[in-house]
């Protein structure tokens, strides 16, 4: 039965980003990279060789996030020592690498050879450094391209508001010893 209401319509999607499309196919293919250069490995040498790669690859991965933990935890605590007894933080030389670090153990600790190769190199001070500076671009790209409203716009009013002083947005009024005073606000009613 109708009732002669139209059925509202749902508003158009909006396109799938290529990062959406195509990120299931680039894992899955990944995923079958990693397994079939593990069988090759194991074919080449034998299966307990695998076997002992992808032990040292946990075991080097746990160290690895294990020390960069313990660094950031470092770092944070004499930032804040130094917070309380009112000395302003000094900034650190590679306070940044941690997270790398971490993701790079964490790519050791993933089984594959790949992913094993890739977490070495994320270990390296140079790659650090570039990764951390295309990811610094990316993310302040991304920033001043996002729209009111979104999640990246909430970003950018945060970062206005670092306590280092750069951006303080807002508006003063200042009420003059000579001003008449202004009428108090009616009272609110229901």
């Amino acid at each position: 039965m109708t009732t002669g209401a139209q059925t509202p319509r749902s508003p158009a999607r909006p396109p799938r980003s290529r990062l959406r499309t195509f990120l299931p196919l680039a894992v899955a293919a990944w995923l079958v990279l990693e397994i079939w250069l593990l069988t090759v490995v194991a074919g080449a040498s034998s299966g307990f060789v695998v076997f002992l790669l992808l032990v040292a690859g946990i075991v080097l991965g746990s160290v690895v996030i294990k020390a960069a933990g313990r660094r950031a935890f470092r770092n944070l605590t004499e930032t804040l020592q130094q917070q309380q007894s009112g000395v302003p933080p000094r900034p650190r030389a590679n306070s940044e690498g941690n997270g790398l670090m971490m993701l790079g153990g964490l790519l050791l600790i993933l089984p594959g050879l790949i992913s094993d190769a890739l977490g070495l190199l994320m270990l390296l001070p140079p790659v650090q450094k570039v990764v951390s500076r295309s990811a610094q671009r990316t993310v302040e790209r991304r920033m001043r391209e996002a729209g009111p409203g979104t999640l990246g716009d909430a970003f950018r009013q945060a970062r206005m508001h670092r306590p280092d002083g750069k951006v303080v947005q807002g508006e003063v009024i200042r009420e003059e010893p000579g001003d008449a005073p202004q009428d108090p606000r009616p009272p609110l009613t229901h």
